[in-house]
């Protein structure tokens, strides 16, 4: 039964190939793309909208520097997004409940927020590691604990996306189970169960929608710290 419930996660295959790069490209397909007309569909001005304020809620609180991180924000919710959401459709495959692809996300995009402070103003950053006004006797003790909480944000990052996807895909599968052994035992509780599955796949798509923002919003506050 563990085997049955965890075997959704693992990487698709077609003849022995892995199709987990289709899984991760083929979203982006699904973008319409801006024409030469003046008068845009209504998929398209609803996507220019969207990516022009998310991209202003986003960029609102950082400094003018941060802003050359418009468009890897911008990309990266659609992408985000796009994944999580088609991941929930039935045979298909959701790439950010693997682990080490959110921890490939996450590591790298942290690790640049800090390099580009390193980088343009070591002071400011390498501040953050100890609070000001801070008693001497405390001072090694709170820049071992700060360095710590540095470097685990981007493992934060990471499992708290693949987490919730992975925690809600199996509630999921559980109830839906469930649904299909009492339907011919217990026809009104199988038909409550179908009820509250459908309840659930509703939040899940809030879930996919709120935890790939949650991503995007949290770099752009590591992102703050450093410009």
């Amino acid at each position: 039964m563990t085997m049955s419930l965890f075997s959704q996660f693992e990487s698709p295959t077609l003849f022995y190939i892995p199709l987990f790069a289709l899984a991760i490209g083929l979203p982006w397909m699904l973008f319409p793309t801006p024409g030469p007309r003046w008068v845009n569909n209504p998929t398209l001005a609803f996507q220019g909208w969207f990516i022009k304020h998310f991209t202003l809620q986003m960029l609102l609180p950082l400094n003018t520097p941060g802003h050359k991180w418009a468009l890897l924000f911008a990309s990266l919710i659609l992408f985000l997004l796009s994944i999580n959401v088609l991941g929930l459709l039935p045979y298909t495959f959701t790439p950010t409940t693997q682990l080490s692809f959110s921890l490939g996300l996450a590591v790298p995009l942290w690790l640049a927020t800090v390099i580009y402070g390193m980088r343009n103003q070591p002071t400011h950053a390498l501040g953050h590691l100890l609070p000001e006004g801070t008693p001497t006797a405390l001072i090694p003790v709170l820049i071992i604990i700060e360095t710590i909480s540095l470097f685990i944000r981007p493992l934060a990052l990471g499992v708290r996306l693949t987490a919730n996807l992975t925690a809600g895909h199996l509630l999921i599968q559980l109830i839906s189970t469930a649904t299909f052994v009492l339907l011919p035992l217990m026809p009104s509780v199988a038909a409550f169960t179908a009820v509250l599955m459908l309840f659930l796949i509703l939040l899940e798509i809030a879930v996919a929608m709120i935890q790939a923002y949650v991503f995007v919003l949290l770099l752009s506050l590591y992102l703050q710290e450093n410009v």
